[in-house]
This record gives structure tokens, sequence and C-alpha cells, in this order.
């Protein structure tokens, strides 16, 4: 059986509430990595909250995921999405 190891996932940070969106084959350890300050794009911008996070048997498939997120539509969609999880997050830090 395939496993669904090829993850995109979206971190929301709570210093700027800006998303960040990415792609690992082991989520456990990059959002490790994020935690840790271990990510050059990331490490000024934590604390991060992970708000999403979809699976594919596919790697093509989750790469062609990720940029789609990264366009301006894609974070609209994203926003609609997660507009709950957003305010939550929100909530929780104020």
């Amino acid at each position: 059986m395939n496993t669904l190891s090829h993850c995109v996932y979206v971190l929301t940070s709570l210093s700027d509430g800006k998303f960040y969106i990415g792609y690992t084959a082991d989520l456990s350890r990059r959002l490790k990595e994020h935690e840790d300050g271990r990510s050059r794009s990331t490490a000024s911008r934590r604390p991060f909250r992970l708000v999403f996070c979809e699976c594919f048997l596919s790697k093509n498939d989750a790469l062609r995921r990720e940029a789609y997120f990264k366009t301006a539509k894609g974070k609209r969609v994203l926003r609609l999405m997660l507009q709950g999880c957003l305010a939550d997050v929100q909530s929780a830090k104020g």
C-alpha cells in the first residue's frame, strides 16, 4: 500500500500573521526545524502554528498544490478555507 508521504503544509506566524507555505516528505522533522529556527526563511517570524496540511501519493501533485497556494488566488482560497482556524489563532494571541 502506498503512503501519503508528500505533504503541503501551511503555518501561520503568530508574530506577523502571515502564511508560510511549504512542501515536505517528513512533516514532523520539518515542523521541528521551523520550531527550532533552523529554517532561514522563517526563523525571524517564529513562533508558528500549523493550520493546514494536505498529503499526496505523488511528489509532483504536492508540489503543484504548493505552487498554487503560493499564488494570490491560492492564498485567498486558503484564507476562506481556514477562516475559523485563523480567527481562533488570532483570539489566542490577543
